[in-house]
């Protein structure tokens, strides 16, 4: 029985098996991503415009920039009320133009050094008793013809306006002050203070014309004085973004650099000749329009007409500067030449809608040709501030301006000596003969600004890289 029982063979009672343990669980190679509130889409507008909301979204921006404006308003008032104020009483538009051109002469000369003393002792201390002489100049204007003064104290007291500051320059500094380290800043920053200007000049002699003509004649001048000094005033109260003074120690390196004027630095004469040309299709565009307006029989509509013009340039400065800036500088050579040269080509418009005798024809080219301005103003200014050096930033701006300015005297005589000549030649007018037909002849007028252009172009070529590096590159 034992044996029996030996040879069987053992078996273990069944087990229950046991509850299998969850094995802990791999972590996954995947990368797992955080969860993301939902993205709130903008419409495409308020994206079209982040580069201008992230420029005044800097504190100070916005109120500068507004005061700023006010001051900047009268730059397109002031001379229209003069010829206004002057031709209505003492009923000479000559006399009037000899006395604004006086002006921009002794502008020219004092400006510069106006602006240079803005950059070495700051904007609030130089531009407020800078801007008050210039006001009084202003008002002895208005006192001289009320009380029917000698001319001579008319060019005397316009004269005293040349003290009048940079109030484009001093805002262009400030930003360029606030974004130093920010070039795709700066160039919106540039392409907005252009759109400004062509606002300005653009709804400044409008705003003139009105007041002087609705009013009283010295209402323009009275109105653009009162608007400058509370301008400048609001303007310079806001010290927190206003550039610093530059510190000039003696036998410091670039103390002697610092102290000689910009016209000597590298390249930028080139520069300020392109701007001298460029000036020069502003002055000869607005008398060739005017007059053709004018033996058109509607001379009401020239001011529409050049209205236009600029609001073609200010509608494209604010377009160019969503575009990404140039790096570099032989970017913004290539660039500031493909500029000039398209304005070189749109130039060509005018010339080529008024020989088709249509206002209609030559409103639409003259915004065309306006739209090619302000990218070419805007790169030109970039050209300036990147070859000026931080400490003579103001006065090589208002170099700028001041070429400018010489441009448009200089184009308005060669405008107005066209438009005289192609009226002399042409032939007697007859009842029978449209009003309109002479104004096919006086189109020619218009190859002034078309040359001007042209000769800007040559002269941006000129405006190569300087030799070593930019005084303000970055």
């Amino acid at each position: 029985m034992i044996l029996f029982l030996a040879s069987r063979p053992v078996t273990a009672p069944p087990v229950r098996p046991a509850t299998p343990v969850p094995a802990a669980p791999v972590p996954s190679t995947r990368r797992v991503r955080p969860v993301r509130p939902a993205r709130r889409i903008r419409p495409p507008g308020v994206r079209l415009l982040a580069p201008y909301r992230r420029l005044f979204s800097v504190p100070g921006t916005r109120a500068f920039t507004t005061a700023n404006l006010l001051a900047r308003l009268p730059m397109g008032m002031l001379s229209v009320s003069a010829v206004l104020m002057i031709s209505a009483t003492r009923g000479s538009y000559a006399l009037a133009g000899a006395v604004t051109a006086t002006g921009l002469a002794a502008t020219a000369l004092v400006g510069p050094l106006t602006a240079r003393l803005i950059d070495r002792h700051g904007q609030a201390r130089i531009a407020v008793p800078a801007t008050v002489f210039a006001v009084l100049g202003s008002l002895s204007l208005l006192l001289c013809i009320h009380c029917h003064a000698p001319t001579w104290t008319l060019f005397a007291s316009y004269a005293a306006t040349a003290t009048t500051p940079n109030t484009g320059g001093m805002s262009r500094a400030r930003w360029a002050h606030l974004f130093r380290d920010d070039p795709a800043a700066r160039h919106t920053a540039n392409s907005f203070e252009q759109a400004a200007d062509e606002l300005c000049f653009m709804l400044g002699p409008v705003l003139a014309t009105f007041l002087c003509t609705a009013l009283f004649p010295e209402a323009g001048t009275l109105v653009a004085a009162a608007c400058f000094l509370t301008g400048v005033l609001l303007f310079t109260a806001q010290r927190r973004t206003e550039p610093p003074i530059a510190t000039r120690t003696a036998g410091h390196p670039g103390s002697r650099a610092r102290s000689r004027t910009p016209l000597r630095l590298p390249g930028l004469p080139p520069l300020l000749l392109t701007f001298l040309s460029t000036g020069a299709i502003f002055g000869s565009l607005e008398v060739v329009t005017l007059a053709y307006a004018d033996d058109h029989g509607a001379r009401s509509a020239a001011g529409a007409m050049l209205a236009l013009q600029a609001a073609g340039s200010c509608a494209a400065g604010l377009l160019y500067g969503l575009l990404p800036p140039t790096t570099g500088p032989a970017h913004q050579i290539r660039r500031f030449r493909r500029c000039v040269g398209t304005m070189a080509a749109l130039m060509l418009l005018p010339l080529l809608a008024a020989r088709t005798g249509s206002l209609t024809a030559l409103t639409c080219a003259l915004l065309l040709a306006g739209m090619a301005t302000a990218p070419t103003m805007v790169t030109g200014m970039g050209l300036i501030q990147s070859r000026t050096p931080a400490a003579q930033l103001n006065e090589g701006m208002t170099l700028s301006v001041t070429a400018l300015q010489a441009g448009i005297a200089t184009g308005s005589a060669a405008g107005g000596y066209a438009v005289d000549r192609l009226s002399a030649s042409a032939p007697p007018r007859h009842p029978a003969v449209p009003d309109g037909l002479f104004a096919l002849d006086l189109g020619l007028a218009y190859a002034v600004p078309a040359t001007a252009a042209a000769l800007a172009f040559a002269l941006a070529l000129l405006a190569t890289r300087p030799s070593g590096q930019t005084p303000n590159a970055g």
